[in-house]
């Protein structure tokens, strides 16, 4: 989180979410919004990156211990890189206009998971303990929480109607409650 929030100040910008605009109707045209969009963008890649890598990690490691566990967790972390993908892709797109930049970020933020199994192959699975990858994904957990509420959240809400962003995280946390109860 510490690394995140010295990319928050050193890069200079402006909160679409602490300005006075209605909800829903925050004019995209305008000089200040592609701007903001991009930067919410390239921090969302960047998060997501940061996120994915140890992802990555914990795949591996999970498929070294049972196959099976791997390919599981395998699949829900693809599963939960849609949404993450299509948020970045969004930012992006609506701030460039340009379907290959867009793209282009949200493969390199998935292209870190795999980055990350194969950094966990080669260097740490020497020392990769469950202590380490709770360290790790930990770290992670913070870094894109920060990321949700210092820019995520109030972009949407300056984007979308004003209730919408928070009825998506509690249909988010509605999904994740159900999943971890199916598992047992």
């Amino acid at each position: 989180m510490a690394g995140y929030l010295l990319i928050d100040f050193l890069l200079p910008h402006d909160y679409m979410g602490q300005h006075d605009h209605p909800p829903g109707t925050y004019d995209l045209s305008a000089k200040r919004s592609p701007k903001d969009l991009k930067r919410t963008g390239l921090l969302l890649a960047l998060g997501v990156s940061v996120h994915n890598f140890p992802e990555g990690m914990a795949t591996l490691a999970a498929a070294l211990e049972d196959l099976n566990l791997g390919l599981v967790i395998a699949v829900a972390i693809a599963i939960h890189n849609i949404p993450e993908g299509l948020a970045i892709s969004a930012s992006i797109y609506s701030s460039q206009g340009s379907h290959r930049t867009a793209f282009f970020w949200s493969f390199l933020s998935g292209v870190s998971e795999i980055a990350g199994a194969g950094l966990g192959a080669l260097i740490l699975l020497p020392i990769l303990t469950e202590r380490v990858m709770g360290f790790c994904l930990a770290a992670v957990a913070g870094t894109m929480v920060l990321i949700s509420i210092d820019e995520i959240i109030p972009t949407a809400k300056s984007l979308a109607s004003e209730h919408m962003p928070i009825v998506g995280v509690i249909c988010g946390m509605i999904v994740v409650m159900l999943s971890l109860w199916a598992l047992g």
